[in-house]
């Protein structure tokens, strides 16, 4: 009997050609918008600039609706499994990101960057490193055969942990580095950014369950909001370039220097939870997800937070979306490298 070929979703395949072309067309409307994009800088409610808030919480949103904590009851069926993720995602990451940051960007290119700035393209990875993923995990997940209800798990302990560690470890990493920190304004990001789509997500999740049922809630309902998702983060793309345009024009060599510590980081942390898992004897569907969820990254919140702390032009918001460009390609092989060792 034969079996079908895993496949991800035609625009999650592409997310890397669609951050291509959003870069090029951002980069074109900044150079030929000039200062009139200061227009849409200026609108901002406590720092955070509002049509960008619009569009990433219609970016999370939608991944909030899949979550179901009632699943953390199941969190005793492979407990070793969720002890390997939550040391990996929040004592060894957060940490590990800050060092290779601190590595190239304060030493290795010394040269190549400002030292002013160098503080702020650590910030931005710092902030990549602290968002573990909630969303694409279920895709990668899915490729490499991962246990469903497991990565369900481990997306909702995550984004509770993420509620209570991500402003504290931020501000202590952030601290390290002595980049100075608003802290009412990251408060503020993580309310806004996450607190609020969640209880909305759960609440939508929840009633319309009820009313529906969960087969149309998974196979009707949720399918819908997919585009929508996938549209704000591009739309999202596009204005971060549109403002980032000149930094780029004048040292297109920066995407390429930024993409560098973030690709090293993500195959370390996946190596480490992977050889972990396999020392703990995991089985390989919990295994597999429990390296992924620590590999990837909640881009989402990290391009918020870091718009919302440093500002749209700034190198911060620069390197986190320099993190979505990369991801998908480097997870994609890291999928393979998961299924060609399946086990």
């Amino acid at each position: 009997m034969s079996t079908k070929k895993k496949q991800i979703a035609f625009f999650e395949r592409y997310l890397t050609l669609w951050v291509g072309l959003c870069i090029a067309g951002g980069v074109l409307i900044g150079h030929l918008a000039g200062d009139s994009m200061a227009i849409l800088a200026s609108m901002e409610i406590y720092n955070v600039n509002i049509p960008i808030a619009i569009l990433i919480w219609l970016m999370i949103y939608p991944m909030m609706l899949q979550i179901d904590f009632s699943s953390i009851k199941g969190v005793g069926k492979a407990p070793k499994g969720l002890i390997l993720t939550l040391v990996v995602n929040w004592l060894i990451k957060p940490f590990t990101m800050a060092f290779f940051a601190w590595v190239f960007f304060d030493q290795l290119y010394a040269a190549y960057i400002d030292p002013s700035l160098a503080g702020e393209y650590i910030a931005g990875a710092i902030l990549l490193g602290v968002a573990p993923c909630t969303a694409m995990v279920f895709v990668w997940s899915y490729l490499t055969d991962g246990d469903p209800n497991y990565t369900l798990v481990q997306v909702s302990v995550n984004d509770l942990i993420i509620l209570v560690a991500f402003v504290p470890l931020v501000g202590l990493l952030l601290g390290i580095t002595d980049v100075t920190i608003p802290y009412e304004t990251l408060v503020s990001s993580v309310v806004i950014f996450v607190v609020i789509p969640l209880v909305a997500g759960v609440i939508t999740n929840k009633s319309l369950i009820r009313k529906k049922g969960e087969v149309w809630f998974k196979t009707e309902f949720l399918p819908k909001f997919k585009p929508v998702s996938i549209i704000a983060l591009l739309l999202t793309l596009v204005l971060l370039f549109a403002f980032q345009g000149p930094n780029i024009l004048n040292n297109p060599l920066i995407i390429v220097l930024i993409a560098i510590p973030l690709i090293i980081q993500t195959y370390f942390i996946f190596f480490l939870a992977w050889f972990g898992g396999r020392k703990l004897k995991l089985a390989h569907p919990i295994c597999a997800p429990a390296a992924m969820i620590g590999a990837s990254n909640f881009f989402e919140l990290a391009v918020a937070v870091a718009i919302a702390l440093f500002g749209l032009d700034s190198p911060a918001a620069l390197v986190t979306v320099v993190g979505v460009l990369v991801e998908v390609p480097v997870m994609l092989s890291l999928v393979a490298l998961a299924n060609k060792w399946k086990y």
